[in-house]
Parts: structure tokens; sequence; C-alpha cells
């Protein structure tokens, strides 16, 4: 540890440290089933720590506050002597303030997938939520790095899993199909929701989910030195950049269909429920020219039908027909409360209900 940095900093980063590799080490090793609640427990032990350090460092005390005017003595909570340090929720609030930039919000939805499988075995969700498992230990080793010096990093630490299967087998196809059972419920429900709520800047950055294709690299390489896995870094603030990613996964992006068709909804019904909110009329029509208007899905004689818009609306290829996120009745239910801009998207005339 360099000199300079007090002995709760000191211990607080090689906390974090330990608990990230812990993190990294359970969840690529081979076997364990539902490595993903194991990798999140951890991880966020590894951010409390981090943090922890940061407010050590800039001479912050992260503990809770006895609250109510009438607390004597102690000013702080204590257990068994020890002050209450804040968890890593109040530790987002204290750091990010009124912000909720992608890394804060990737670290509150594990904050409460965590909440959701603290009980619960659910090996069949491990896939799905690789980006933001990956995103939580890339911003880990960051933030380490610009507030303690590259020295921290953890990269020289890590290695890329070895994967043993280039296609998903059916055993674990058919496995996906259990988080229909009322055991996973709450907890797809929960995920959905998250997702579904997060604006499409938030949802798109590699802050909040870091999701990758493994290409093969068929170039023999020269020698020793060079890498076999590179991870490419893209500038989110670059546009052109953004466009050119865009079409790349438009390519060879792999479409994720909910099972079930767990909370999405039917043309038939998104027009029942915005009918039944807006204050002017709303039909299939209307409800045609919106999705028309904000590109969400393709036309119906698409050649490839699955290009979405996977934020508002999904296509069920065993049905051959489009389902719409709650997202989209919210973004509907918003975008046309007003006379103007229901024309505007629609075409048609704002009508007010009788």
């Amino acid at each position: 540890m360099p000199k300079g940095l007090s002995q709760n900093v000191k211990h607080n980063l090689e906390k974090a440290r330990s608990a990230a590799l812990a993190a990294v080490e359970v969840y690529n090793r081979p076997g364990p089933r539902f490595r993903t609640a194991y990798y999140i427990v951890l991880i966020i032990i590894a951010w409390t720590a981090l943090f922890h350090a940061i407010f050590y460092k800039r001479g912050t005390s992260p503990w809770y506050k006895q609250q109510g005017k009438n607390s004597r003595g102690d000013r702080y909570v204590r257990i068994d002597g020890d002050p209450k340090h804040w968890d890593l929720s109040e530790c987002l609030k204290q750091y990010f303030e009124g912000n909720s930039p992608a890394d804060r919000r990737n670290l509150e939805f594990l904050i409460g997938l965590r909440n959701k499988i603290e009980h619960r075995h659910l090996p069949e969700l491990d896939a799905g939520l690789y980006g933001e498992c990956q995103a939580a230990l890339l911003n880990l080793e960051e933030m380490m790095s610009l507030q303690f010096g590259a020295q921290y990093a953890l990269s020289e630490q890590l290695a890329v899993a070895l994967q043993f299967s280039r296609v998903v087998p059916p055993e674990k196809k058919k496995a996906a199909k259990q988080l229909a059972v009322t055991q996973a419920k709450s907890v797809k429900e929960y995920v959905e929701k998250f997702r579904g709520s997060l604006p499409s800047s938030t949802l798109n950055s590699t802050k909040y989910s870091f999701n990758v294709f493994l290409v093969p690299k068929v170039a023999n390489r020269k020698d020793l030195a060079d890498t076999v896995v590179e991870f490419i870094q893209v500038d989110e603030a670059n546009k052109d950049e953004l466009e050119r990613l865009e079409k790349l996964n438009i390519l060879i992006k792999e479409k994720h269909i909910p099972i079930t068709n767990l909370g999405l909804h039917k043309p038939g019904d998104v027009v029942k429920i915005l009918a039944g909110k807006l204050p002017f009329k709303f039909n299939f029509a209307s409800h045609t020219a919106s999705w028309k208007h904000f590109k969400v899905r393709p036309n119906g004689a698409a050649v490839k039908p699955e290009l979405t818009d996977g934020k508002y609306c999904i296509y069920d290829s065993p049905h051959k027909d489009y389902l719409y996120t709650d997202a989209w009745v919210e973004k509907l239910a918003i975008e046309l409360a007003d006379s103007n801009r229901y024309q505007n998207i629609t075409g048609f005339v704002a009508v007010p209900k009788q």
C-alpha cells in the first residue's frame, strides 16, 4: 500500500480488492449453480468497501448518525460498540447525491436483485444477468484506479473465463423456460420492470450493462505478448462511434424474448389500457400510427420482424405477433396526453372522450 493513506483507507481497499477477486473466482469456477447469487453478494461487499475507502480518504466517517433531536451522547449509531457503517445504498446517495449515472443505476439494480434472490435458488437467471455483473466489475476497477491509482487495477489478476460450448445446449434452453414457475416470477418481474424503467442512454451504456460477442481471432499470434481476447473501448460521448456500434449490434445481436411473455401486452390490451388513461379517444389506428412514429418495430411484411426496440416491443416468434412492454404503455400515456403531440404522433385530431 502507498504511503499517506490511513489504516481505515488501506483496510477497506484491501477488502474491496479481495471481495472483487473472490466474486470473479466464484463466478468463473466450473460447477456452481446460480453463480450470479454468490457473485452479487461479493461484488456488493467490494463496492461498499471501496466507497468506505473513498469517504475515509476524504475525511468523512461513513457512519449512520443518531436520529431525532433528543439523541444525547454518541452522535452515531453503534452495534456491539462499533459505529454502524453505511450500506451500499446509503453510499450511493452520499457519493452521487442527486445524480443517477449508468454506473449508479447498475449498482441499484444489483442491490434490488440481491434482496429478491437472497432466499431463492434460481440458476436459470445466470445467462440473462451477465451484462450487469460484468459492468459492475469493470466500473469497480475504473473507480478504484481513478481514486487511488493504476497500481490498484485488478486486470493483471483476472482472466476471461473459458467456455466449453459454442452453442446453447437444449438443457439450458429447457432450464430457461423454468423461469415461468412461481418461485422465479417475482424476480423476473423485478428485472423486467427495472430495465424497462431505464432511459435508452442508460440501458445502452457499458457502465450499466457490459455485453460482448466473442468473435474468433483468426490471425496467428506472432509472439507470446499478443493477447487472445481484447476489450475495445468505446467512447460513449462520440456520436459517430456509437452509431457504428449500433449498426454492428443490429447485425449480430441476439434477441432476448422474455419467457412466457411476462409483463407484456397484446396490441388490444395496449389500446384498452390507454383508452382508459388518455383524455382523448384512442383506438387501433392510433396505436399503429404511434409505433410507426417512434419506429419501435418493423412493418408487418418485414424480412426480420425481430428487429424491434426491445425496451418497448418484442416479437413473439411462436405466435408471429408483437407484444408491448409496460414502458411502451407509460411512454404513450405521457406523449399523447397533450392534444398537439397526439395529432403530431398519430396524425389524427385529438377527440376528447365523452
